[in-house]
């Protein structure tokens, strides 16, 4: 196809060596346009001149066409036959794609010097334009090669979630977008690339404002990629941002976080370093899940254990132990009371609320599903208006949501039925209900009051 153009190029210029003046021809009226067309020496320059794009734009698109049906599709068989995943991505990520660009644009920029006729303005315009399409090709080429990098490291390496390079990546990416912008820049305007780095070198200050976020978030990226303050599948909390959920994504720029709600927050990279976050990824590692809730006892309900109570308990298979060494430390303490009859003594008694505190320790000590090796803990906290709170500090032995809720909630069901047992109540404020059954449960007296 070249050998055609070139000889065809040969032939014109011997007949009429002069090319056709573009600028001329644009500047005509219709009338001498045609006047112009119709000379014969002229038509058959022009017929040249397009016969010769005809054939230059054919050849590039049988360039395109042979890299993209032809070449592309030998390499991608090739590909499937393989074991190996890394080439794999390569074809997703379209790396041979934006390579078979460079072929058209070849063919344009070797061939275009060969159409008769062509002015040579328009030569010089064409392959500065080719030119600059291969080079974007080439940039655009790189850039997919390193997502395509940045998969297969994901992919294949297991420290991919601790150690992520995605916001390295995308560094590297805005810098090849960086070059590319100045070479083809410099191209189409036919200038030595090296004068607009210098020009980017004076626009440093200018840059630093436009890149700003940017550099933030570089920074960012490094402290955490360092400190290991997070990973793709870290449970993060940041209430600031009604941020509550898993990591799903960390970046250059942001760091994605898909809350419990199924919505995606998206988040500056730079706010993990300014801002305060919760990373629950150290409860997850412990093992241990913790269980921190309070019953409140009603105070009306508190009382001393009568003789029958503790013989009734001492049963219960939690408290047989407890209740022998408390019933003798009890005794022994009590024996060296005085034995005045005009003296009270004070006396240590068991009570029902001390003994369920006991049972509940040994409870939580023989349940399977409580981490042994982490705090536990059954203790009072400061009585109030709502009763006496008998918190509960325990670590489950799964971090799994659903199933510490199960185990939190079969602890406190049990709690609660055995709970009358020690003659305990639960404190509640009324309902409409209590209030109801209160007042229907009265006398019949005018007053509403029972009748004495």
């Amino acid at each position: 196809m070249c050998y055609f153009l070139r000889t065809l190029s040969d032939q014109v210029i011997q007949s009429s060596p002069e090319p056709i003046n573009s600028t001329n021809l644009l500047m005509m009226n219709p009338i001498e346009a045609l006047q112009f067309i119709a000379d014969p020496g002229n038509t058959s320059r022009l017929a040249n001149l397009f016969i010769g794009i005809g054939l230059l734009s054919l050849a590039a698109w049988l360039g395109y066409l042979a890299t993209r049906r032809v070449i592309l599709r030998i390499i991608l068989n090739l590909v499937k036959r393989t074991r190996a995943t890394w080439d794999d991505q390569l074809i997703e990520s379209k790396v041979l794609d934006k390579l078979s660009y460079i072929m058209p644009a070849w063919i344009v920029y070797a061939g275009i010097s060969f159409v008769p006729a062509l002015p040579s303005l328009l030569v010089q315009v064409v392959g500065q334009v080719a030119l600059a399409w291969m080079a974007l090709s080439v940039g655009l080429a790189v850039s997919a090669l390193l997502t395509a990098a940045n998969a297969i490291y994901e992919q294949d390496y297991p420290e991919a979630k601790a150690k992520p390079i995605k916001g390295y990546i995308q560094i590297l990416q805005i810098a090849v977008l960086v070059v590319v912008v100045i070479v083809v820049t410099a191209i189409l305007l036919d200038q030595d690339f090296t004068v607009f780095l210098g020009g980017v070198g004076a626009m440093s200050a200018v840059l630093l404002l436009v890149f700003r976020d940017t550099i933030l978030s570089l920074v960012a990226s490094l402290q955490i990629a360092s400190n290991d303050m997070i990973r793709v599948g870290d449970w993060v909390e940041m209430p600031q941002f009604n941020a509550d959920g898993d990591v799903i994504d960390v970046a250059l720029h942001t760091v994605k976080i898909q809350n419990w709600d199924k919505t995606i927050t998206t988040i500056p990279t730079h706010k993990f370093i300014e801002d305060s976050f919760r990373n629950w990824r150290g409860m997850q590692d412990s093992g241990g899940r913790r269980i921190k809730r309070a019953m409140y006892i009603d105070l009306n309900s508190v009382k001393f254990l009568a003789d029958e109570e503790i013989h009734h308990l001492a049963k219960y298979e939690f408290l047989q132990h407890y209740m022998a060494e408390k019933n003798q430390e009890l005794a022994d303490q009590n024996s060296k009371k005085s034995t005045e009859t005009n003296v009270i003594p004070d006396r240590r008694r068991l009570t029902n609320i001390g003994t369920f505190r006991a049972y509940v320790l040994h409870y939580l000590k023989e349940n399977g599903r409580i981490h042994k090796d982490m705090t536990l803990l059954v203790r009072q906290l400061a009585p109030g208006s709502q009763g006496l709170p008998l918190e509960i500090y325990c670590f489950t032995s799964d971090t799994r949501w659903a199933v510490y809720e199960d185990i939190q909630s079969d602890i406190f069901d049990h709690l609660i039925a055995i709970l009358p047992e020690f003659g305990l109540r639960v404190f509640q404020e009324p309902s409409g209900g209590d209030v109801h059954d209160l007042l229907s449960g009265q006398g019949n007296g005018p007053d509403g009051f029972k009748d004495s």
